[in-house]
């Protein structure tokens, strides 16, 4: 279900689901039969694949790097324990509300981990001629690119654990590919542990951004309704027009669904932020501090916003809703742990105090479980 899995014609496909507006409007169940279509339910169509491609010798090895668990405190966290190829290189099936670190795996981490798909169109964060604050890797926006994204999880404490880059290169020239390493980098290179470093992060980010065929494919059913080659049923249709309609679903407005000016296929998300205003999740270990709150754009990973525009803490990513079904908990920080459970407190979020219909945003939720 929405990890890109073949149909019988060996097609994949991805999914949506989420919403995030100022707008105030409501949802049907209509519109919750097209997030099942984008968020989970695999169809034929004549969509084909994305022709796998020779990576790179940088991205050959940031693949390797990527599955290397080695290169962790403890010896047995890669990057993809925490971005599983399988879950759309997001947590994997069955992961807790956070990933576990540190040199015995028993550290909890403080947000669920993002899908690397599509994270290659990321722009840089920034704020636009309004004030709205886009962009950026990360749930906060903090990285402004895939190979400073890869520096944290590195050494954060609650990760992969390493003292220092010199700790990690250390490792890597233990690696069965150092050689490789060194040839394309120079012989001398790991005696240079920032450069080499530097190097590694930059070997992983031509890795995303090389094997379309992993972490770009545009291979769901809804790529190739808009290719014209798969048919939505009357239903998805209708929840289509509800997604779009500013005056009603309008989720639309921060998950474009149209084709860019360009005829780029649409990445469900504007990569603007919101505060939804939804509860902590009791589920994950530093909550249990009285004291400790994620404020997203505020802390506690980034601190250069809340002194200048404190009306942003709270505030995360507008997330993607390719392979949204696959990404548990739909949102970061939040109990919300599948798409109908987001789908019921979107619903309401969109109204005004006393104007909640919680009768109808329980059918919406009911449609898309």
């Amino acid at each position: 279900m929405d990890n890109d899995s073949s149909s019988p014609a060996g097609h994949r496909y991805h999914g949506l689901a989420d919403d995030h507006t100022g707008h105030r409007s409501t949802l049907v169940p209509s519109a919750a039969a097209l997030l099942i279509v984008l968020a989970g339910c695999s169809t034929s169509s004549n969509d084909p694949a994305p022709a796998p491609t020779e990576l790179s010798a940088a991205a050959a090895l940031g693949e390797r790097i990527f599955h290397d668990p080695t290169l962790s405190a403890s010896g047995r966290l890669a990057c993809a324990s925490c971005h599983d190829p399988a879950s759309a290189f997001a947590a994997p099936a069955g992961a807790g509300p956070v990933p576990l670190g540190g040199p015995a795996l028993d550290v909890a981490g403080f947000r669920n981990g993002p899908s690397l798909k599509y994270a290659a169109f990321t722009p840089t964060f920034f704020f636009d001629s309004e004030g709205t604050p886009t962009g950026g890797l990360d749930r906060d926006g903090r990285a402004d690119s895939l190979a400073a994204q890869a520096e944290r999880p590195f050494l954060a404490p609650h990760e992969m654990a390493n003292a220092s880059p010199a700790d990690v290169v250390a490792k890597l020239s233990r690696a069965p590919y150092a050689d490789e390493f060194r040839a394309l980098f120079g012989q001398d290179v790991l005696a240079a542990p920032d450069v080499a470093f530097d190097r590694m992060r930059y070997a992983l980010q031509q890795y995303e951004r090389e094997d379309a065929a992993e972490f770009a494919p545009f291979t769901s059913k809804y790529d190739a309704f808009l290719a014209g080659r798969a048919q939505l049923s009357a239903q998805e249709l209708r929840g289509l027009a509800l997604f779009n309609d500013p005056t009603r679903g309008n989720c639309a407005g921060c998950h474009p669904s149209a084709r860019g000016p360009t005829g780029e296929a649409p990445l469900f998300t504007d990569f603007t932020y919101d505060n939804l205003g939804v509860p902590r999740n009791a589920d994950i270990p530093a909550n249990a501090d009285p004291a400790y709150y994620d404020l997203g754009l505020c802390g506690p990973f980034r601190m250069d916003v809340a002194a200048d525009r404190p009306d942003l803490c709270g505030a995360f990513k507008v997330p993607t809703l390719r392979n949204i079904a696959l990404n548990r908990p739909v949102l970061p920080q939040r109990p919300l742990r599948d798409v109908a459970r987001s789908a019921r407190v979107l619903c309401a979020a969109r109204h005004e105090p006393g104007e909640v219909l919680p009768a109808r945003c329980g059918r919406i939720a009911t449609q898309i479980q």
